[in-house]
């Protein structure tokens, strides 16, 4: 790309505000705006813009007495993401592959990012018959398969609102659920189990089985989850499957710093 056409692309605003956001650091946490117009050599006004819609948006926060500025919570959420996302695979790596070898089977790592499903990690045998198509970095709506459920389960009310609204269900196979109240209940039940059991409801002769990862707060940050050919699997399968995929889960989540406060029963 040329540089006439990278000026095409460049925007000054956004610039601007990316600057305010970097001045802070651990020696100036707290800025007024006098002190953020002189360290941008921009005037007051147009600072006082940028960092209106900033803190709209949570990426800065104003004291409402002193008049001060400090970055928001927004960040933190945003940089969390990150961190977990590295820390997280990392942490979860040697679990992967130990339960790959035990079950033999096709095991995703996902998170929840942009209102999507992010895929993290994935092992597969380069023996299985079926490969799936989710990779590493695909992407799904939040509703999607065995991971979204799990994922959305355990987010407020309102977000889960938010993301129906946003993500209608739609049907892949026979067995899709396209109703918000059938959804709803199946979220309810992720939450009373702590795990879902998911059976050709997003691809036709396949199942699968996922369970939650919490970090040091409880917290739901990731889910894992064991896909299988639903053809190969009987009942006593699919609990062997369950048992594996929750203690899987939470191992991870005891690495991340989760203290378990009690026992999921399987199958009640």
């Amino acid at each position: 790309m040329d540089r006439d056409k990278e000026e095409t692309f460049y925007n000054r605003s956004l610039e601007r505000a990316l600057q305010i956001m970097i001045t802070f650091n651990n020696e100036r946490q707290v800025l007024t705006l006098a002190q953020l117009s002189e360290s941008l050599s921009l005037p007051k006004a147009t600072v006082l813009r940028l960092c209106s819609t900033l803190v709209k948006y949570d990426f800065l926060r104003q004291d409402p007495e002193s008049r001060r500025y400090s970055l928001g919570l927004r960040l933190f959420e945003l940089g969390s993401i990150v961190f977990y996302s590295f820390s997280l695979r990392k942490i979860a790596s040697p679990y992967l592959g130990q339960l790959h070898v035990k079950l033999r089977k096709t095991i995703f790592l996902g998170i929840l990012d942009n209102d999507e499903v992010l895929y993290v990690d994935k092992r597969e045998d380069p023996r299985n018959p079926i490969s799936f198509t989710s990779k590493i970095g695909t992407r799904r709506p939040p509703y999607w398969g065995m991971l979204g459920p799990v994922l959305m389960a355990y987010l407020p009310d309102s977000d889960i609102k938010r993301l129906l609204q946003k993500s209608p269900l739609t049907a892949t196979t026979k067995k899709s659920i396209t109703k918000k109240e059938e959804f709803l209940k199946l979220l309810r039940r992720v939450r009373e189990h702590g795990y879902v059991v998911d059976i050709e409801t997003t691809l036709e002769g396949i199942g699968g089985a996922a369970a939650p990862i919490r970090d040091f707060t409880g917290r739901v940050i990731a889910t894992i989850g064991i896909a299988f050919i639903t053809s190969s699997v009987d009942s006593k399968d699919l609990k062997n499957i369950v048992k594996e995929v929750t203690g899987t889960a939470l191992a991870i989540s005891k690495e991340m710093g989760y203290i378990e406060e009690r026992n999921v029963e399987l199958f009640p």
